[in-house]
């Protein structure tokens, strides 16, 4: 296969798709997105919502027998993140090698073999790096190798690219040529909450509107990139928390976590001790946010108020802009945001990946 040049169509498909955040970053590098695949029906709603010109597959990748044909000439980039549940660091129970979940990055490389990709790119948490010994990493390196790619594996903070958030995930990346990318954190500091959130709608503990004005002029770079010109945003959803939930919330100062509740208030656990640190934990305004993953059943805290985040604070955090829109009950679009790659980071790495490949020079 001829060496990437200068002035091609890049063409990409995304499989696992959620509601495409790996998709978003990689059409701010440049990439043109084909299709996507994705087994959530409202995910796929998102998805199809904001990516209008996609086509999207709702549906069990197992059953996916055939991808939209690459276009003559175009460079096709092979991207997604098959579900980490099984890998993560949190999820203790079913870290290993007998989890269905854990295998189905094999119905990826299936597909790769199928659709030929020019680049490849697989995301996932950085409990792969551990699970069951590295077995999985290992597999999915020997895997894509064996597909005719160089590759390469890199573990990156989603914090070191511009992202309000400290996000640790593994991408692997698989590549025609012999060139490496190579993936440069970028120079500065990174955003705050405070940065990302502090423009958005003033919310109370079950707020319910969708679409609100912003409480105020941006007053961070960060906030005034995420809202792009619009004079109203939407997902301002938050979970309604019942009265001794919100006591709870205020007692944990910024930075503080379950431990800082009085056992008084969490005598509804059977042994508070084996709670997570990161339950009940309460950002900080003067740093980025800590993982924001599922952030309704880890009871994260607003900043200030008592109270959960609302949908598109979540996003903020994840670098999802203000027009991208999120479909489905409160719980769905949480899980959406919480699932999502940021697109921040996805950019960066698409970018480092086309440039490696002589893409931009």
């Amino acid at each position: 296969m001829s060496a990437l040049t200068d002035g091609q169509r890049f063409v990409g498909i995304d499989l696992f798709a959620g509601a495409g955040g790996m998709s978003l970053g990689a059409q701010q590098a440049g990439v043109e997105i084909l299709a996507a695949v994705e087994s959530c029906p409202h995910a796929a709603k998102t998805y199809s919502y904001n990516f209008p010109s996609a086509q999207v597959i709702c549906g069990d990748i197992r059953e996916v027998r055939e991808l939209p044909q690459k276009p003559k000439g175009a460079v096709g980039i092979l991207f997604g993140g098959p579900p980490c549940q099984g890998f993560s660091t949190s999820n203790q129970r079913t870290r290993t090698a007998q989890n269905p979940k854990n295998w189905l990055f094999g119905e990826f490389i299936r597909l790769a073999k199928e659709w030929e990709p020019d680049i490849l790119i697989i995301e996932n948490v950085r409990g792969i790096l551990e699970t069951a010994g590295g077995v999985f990493h290992q597999s999915i390196i020997e895997a894509v190798g064996k597909l005719g790619f160089e590759v390469q594996s890199h573990l990156l903070n989603a914090a070191e690219f511009g992202v309000p958030q400290r996000r640790s995930r593994v991408f692997i990346v698989g590549t025609r040529t012999t060139r490496p990318p190579r993936i440069t954190p970028h120079l500065g500091l990174c955003p705050t909450v405070w940065d990302a959130i502090h423009d958005l709608p003033q919310l109370e503990n079950g707020a319910n509107v969708d679409e609100l004005p912003y409480g105020c002029a941006p007053k961070s770079t960060y906030a005034l990139k995420m809202r792009s010109g619009l004079a109203t945003v939407t997902d301002n959803l938050i979970t309604k928390n019942n009265e001794t939930v919100i006591q709870r919330f205020a007692c944990v100062p910024e930075g503080g976590n379950w431990e800082d509740i009085p056992g008084d208030l969490m005598n509804t656990y059977s042994d508070v001790h084996k709670c997570h640190t990161g339950i009940y934990r309460r950002l900080r305004l003067d740093s980025p946010s800590v993982v924001i993953g599922n952030y309704r059943k880890n009871m994260l805290i607003h900043p200030v108020a008592h109270r959960g985040l609302s949908v598109r604070e979540a996003a903020r955090l994840q670098s999802v802009p203000d027009q991208f829109r999120f479909f489905g009950s409160i719980g769905f679009r949480q899980q959406q945001v919480g699932n999502m790659v940021p697109p921040l980071l996805a950019r960066a790495v698409a970018e480092s990946v086309l440039m490696a490949n002589d893409v931009h020079e």
